[in-house]
């Protein structure tokens, strides 16, 4: 045995003190592998939509309902199922009514207890009691425990189980039982959560989704552009700082800085209203929603206007200090002819619709002005003491990653970069070059980089990737060739503002090509698919999320409500569970408010793309191989005992 080996097994054995233990641990570790597979849940591009996100993570993109229909069938009407539903999705806001519309209300105490349970063991079937022990309430836990197992030495099983719930409704304690068990229902329903980039931007509630993130059971993250632009913003990076509250303004959401995150916008406004209360704002209009306080409409512009040519000159800055990001095309400013009243871009002269920029020399454009330089410092304090976004930021670092590898399942927000042979793009970072899975990797690195190293150069190269990963040419979760956002704004020909997809996704559909991105990842294309969003599928067109056969799936479908006029849907979600994998494509949602007043659910198509030849058990997904190598090693530590190398203790 190898000294390593052995040092191993002798820490191992602190856990397993004896062969009868270890013993008991090989065999709870063989029968767990024999369980089915845990459901896994796949949502992408939420776009700060909260009520919807929340809806669709309540009701497990339909998987609630599924088990309702399960475990009752015919028993139950539509209406009892719909208001069962309804109840385990929104259990607080549902017995509020229930309270003061029921006659009888220790009778329907007693009903709805009886079938909540039904739904617990149903839904707790499939795990291990110790699994379902750590995720019972505490204050529940005895009773819940109860309820879903069975006592075999409890003669009158009924009348056992009857008298404790009889007794919680009469102790008063049977609208918070019934709100635990609506919330373990939840949380069993889906194993694990995985959520494919982009939490950020357009939608009013990303923090909120981010709250619900950070608590929920068992999830990871693959960024996308617009939640990697909001870390490198945490990092303190300007340019980022800039692209973040531009965004903001430009959704009429600055009440997510400001209130959601406590980031003291006021420098900004102070600036804004003084340095452009004569200059003319009509380009920077807000998309607002139903909300939007119109009030502020005026200020709200300027501040586009102020924060939009703050970072066309901090982006100019950027792309000057960093030649290898080849990215020289989106310096804009300097080829503005004030005379002519136009811009060369690419070689091209277009008309300019504003030139009213109080702040820009024509001899420096890219330099700010002192009282710009202030404001943007105040904001980088702000945004670097804001607590609220640091523990998010961490969070996404932590549970995040630019890509992931699960259960063969190879996840990432946008593309491979690559030209229109399928050849990887080659891709110069700090003069070296990366392609494929190297530069994932790379780029991953280098952003953890900006945000937590303590050399100072090197956080600036990790900001500044940050940044790129935002916006860059060839970047994996960005994947067009430009952000075109300043001919968006000054250039009425629409052709300037064009924005080139990157070649994957013209090849999405190639079999060689998804096969060749699938082996660069080491997986097996046979037996893998690419899951990923970013581009929303445009289900009005009669496009399909399902690629290449099922091997790849986009299913962004436009959560985000300032897409669903060109999707026309909201949004798709992906459900893998022991019977294989489906596709879940959503219709708008209302509110919530609505779905407990009416009882109405998102109407969801379900869309099977792979049936599994067999269940699928434990055994068959990434933490079987795990359980598989733990086996093996204690029946390493079993042999040592046996052997003499290894005492027992505590015998």
């Amino acid at each position: 045995m190898e000294n390593f080996e052995l040092v191993y097994l002798k820490s191992l054995s602190k856990q397993f003190p004896t062969i009868a233990s270890a013993c008991t641990e090989i065999i709870n570790l063989q029968a767990i592998l024999n369980l089915p597979k845990g459901t896994e849940h796949f949502l992408t591009d939420i776009h700060g939509e909260y009520e919807q996100f929340n809806h669709v993570l309540k009701n497990g993109s339909g998987s609630v309902r599924r088990k309702i229909d399960e475990e009752f069938g015919s028993h139950l009407s539509i209406r009892d199922k719909r208001s069962l539903a309804t109840l385990i999705y929104y259990p607080k806001e549902k017995l509020e009514i229930v309270m003061q519309e029921e006659e009888n209300i220790e009778d329907w105490y007693k009903i709805t207890l009886h079938r909540l349970i039904q739904m617990t063991k149903r839904v707790a079937s499939k795990y291990t009691r110790s699994k379902v022990r750590k995720a019972l309430p505490r204050e529940y836990a005895y009773i819940i425990e109860e309820m879903i197992t069975e006592k075999e030495e409890v003669q009158n099983k009924e009348a056992y189980y009857n008298e404790i719930l009889d007794t919680t409704i009469k102790v008063g304690r049977a609208p918070d039982f019934i709100k635990a068990l609506c919330l373990l229902i939840q949380h069993l329903v889906i194993d694990h959560l995985h959520i494919v980039g982009d939490v950020y931007d357009r939608g009013a509630g990303p923090h909120f989704i981010m709250d619900t993130l950070t608590e929920y059971h068992s999830v990871d993250i693959q960024w996308g552009n617009h939640d990697v632009v909001w870390m490198g913003a945490a990092s303190g990076h300007l340019a980022c700082i800039a692209n973040v509250i531009r965004m903001s303004a430009r959704y009429g959401n600055l009440d997510i800085i400001e209130d959601g995150y406590g980031i003291n916008l006021i420098p900004l406004v102070t600036f804004a209203l003084e340095t452009y209360k004569d200059t003319n704002c009509d380009l920077f209009g807000i998309k607002y929603n139903t909300d939007y306080n119109t009030k502020d409409l005026g200020m709200d512009m300027k501040m586009h206007k102020a924060i939009s040519m703050i970072q066309f000159k901090l982006e100019g800055q950027l792309v000057m200090r960093c030649p290898e990001f080849g990215m020289e095309d989106r310096n804009l400013l300097d080829k503005i002819d004030y005379e002519k009243k136009t811009v060369l871009v690419n070689g091209v002269e277009y008309s300019m619709k504003d030139l009213d920029f109080p702040t820009v020399d024509p001899k420096d454009p890219y330099r700010l002005s002192p009282e710009e330089e202030q404001v943007m410092e105040r904001l980088r304090q702000g945004f670097l003491h804001s607590e609220k976004l640091q523990k998010h930021v961490r969070f996404l670092f932590s549970k995040g990653g630019l890509y992931k590898i699960h259960n063969s399942n190879l996840l990432y927000h946008g593309c491979m970069p690559m030209d229109e042979k399928g050849n990887f793009n080659k891709v110069n970072i700090y003069g070296k070059e990366y392609s494929g899975k190297k530069l994932y990797d790379v780029l991953d690195n280098y952003a953890r980089k900006g945000y937590y190293s303590q050399d100072v150069k090197e956080k600036r190269k990790g900001q500044d990737i940050l940044w790129y990963i935002w916006a860059g040419p060839n970047s994996p979760v960005f994947g067009k060739d430009k952000m075109a956002t300043f001919e968006r704004y000054f250039i009425a020909d629409k052709a300037a503002g064009k924005e080139k997809k990157n070649a994957y996704y013209s090849l999405v559909n190639e079999e060689k090509v998804i096969n060749h991105i699938l082996k660069e990842f080491g997986l097996d294309p046979e037996k893998s698919h690419i899951i990923n969003g970013h581009v929303p599928v445009e289900s009005i067109k009669g496009e399909t999320p399902i690629k290449c056969g099922g091997k790849l799936l986009i299913i962004d479908g436009g959560f985000s409500k300032a897409y669903q006029s060109k999707t026309g849907i909201a949004g798709y979600t992906l459900v893998a569970n022991s019977h294989g994998m489906h596709l879940v494509a959503h219709e708008p949602f209302e509110s919530a408010e609505a779905a407990v007043k009416n009882e109405s659910d998102i109407f969801s198509d379900f869309i099977p793309v792979e049936n599994a030849a067999k269940r699928l058990n434990v055994a068959d997904t990434d933490i079987g191989e795990e359980i598989r190598q733990s086996i093996i090693q204690l029946k390493k530590l079993l042999e040592a005992y046996r052997d003499g190398v290894i005492a027992e203790r505590g015998v």
